[in-house]
């Protein structure tokens, strides 16, 4: 284990896959539905929440932050397996209260070295900080570089991701009942976008698919360095397609080795709802 660990929280929407092969842990949100609560990613697997999600008269699931003991209890865990600092990067404080748990946490440890990154982002705007966090470690930089590498990296990220319905976003209480009125009013598909730490609408198309040809402009405006593949719903077929056809169109071409296939999961797809397809970009310098 590189001597600066690095967390992040299941907002993120990085695969167990792939945090372990990066050495990244993550601290779960908790998830409700009903009177059922889970810990993301813990006891309520990505593929489990997705059946509970579009189950005929399921409730509509609810998150919570992941309390400041959460975040304690990785942290020793870190540096009793040999850290000598920690790099903690988290959903946008705009988007969720977790970052301030993980700072509670870090003042609970106030004599050992944390740092907490806001990223600006969520889904795998955050998973790509957490991994190029890890790279960075692993390369021997120390603690404070990390975190600065990663506030700066920040500004490059951007998440569009078409959705079936703005509904989700509404009942989670991330946009007003008016914005998802309209959209439901004129039966379109929108498409929103994650930026410093802003859901937004990026543009209102009216069919599926000119929701995923718009996604795929959005995406490959720019020469990118990383990229991801989001998806709730789609099948297996669809996911690969999309990427495909993503790939070919990036500027410039990416690097097979950054470009990763996300499922989005039980922290995020609450508020995204089942049917969307999109991915997140980290711009190239």
């Amino acid at each position: 284990m590189s001597r600066v660990a690095i967390v992040t929280d299941s907002a993120s929407d990085l695969t167990t896959e792939q945090a372990r092969a990066a050495g990244i842990r993550i601290v779960p949100l908790e998830v409700t539905f009903g009177s059922q609560r889970f810990k993301a990613g813990v006891d309520l697997t990505t593929e489990a929440f997705w059946e509970r999600m579009v189950a005929p008269d399921a409730p509509f699931p609810t998150t919570a932050a992941a309390s400041p003991g959460d975040f304690r209890a990785i942290f020793s865990e870190m540096f009793d397996a040999g850290a000598d600092a920690i790099v903690c990067v988290n959903v946008a404080g705009t988007l969720s209260g977790t970052i301030k748990s993980a700072t509670i946490a870090r003042e609970m440890l106030a004599d050992r070295e944390i740092h907490i990154v806001d990223s600006t982002s969520a889904s795998m705007g955050e998973g790509m900080l957490a991994l190029l966090g890890a790279e960075v470690a692993g390369a021997g930089s120390g603690a404070a570089e990390i975190g600065e590498r990663m506030r700066d990296r920040a500004a490059d990220l951007n998440v569009f991701v078409a959705l079936d319905t703005l509904e989700y976003l509404r009942k989670g209480g991330r946009i007003s009942g008016t914005q998802a009125a309209i959209g439901g009013f004129l039966s379109v598909k929108p498409i929103i976008t994650i930026k410093d730490g802003a859901v937004d609408t990026a543009d209102r198309v009216r069919t599926r698919s000119k929701a995923r040809e718009r996604v795929l402009e959005l995406l490959t405006q720019r020469p990118v360095e990383r990229l991801a593949i989001l998806y709730t719903t789609s099948t297996p077929e669809e996911v690969q397609a999309f990427k495909d056809e993503v790939v070919g169109r990036v500027p410039g071409g990416v690097d097979a080795g950054r470009v990763t296939v996300n499922p989005v999961g039980p922290s995020v797809g609450p508020h995204l709802g089942p049917g969307c397809l999109g991915g997140v970009v980290l711009y190239a310098r």
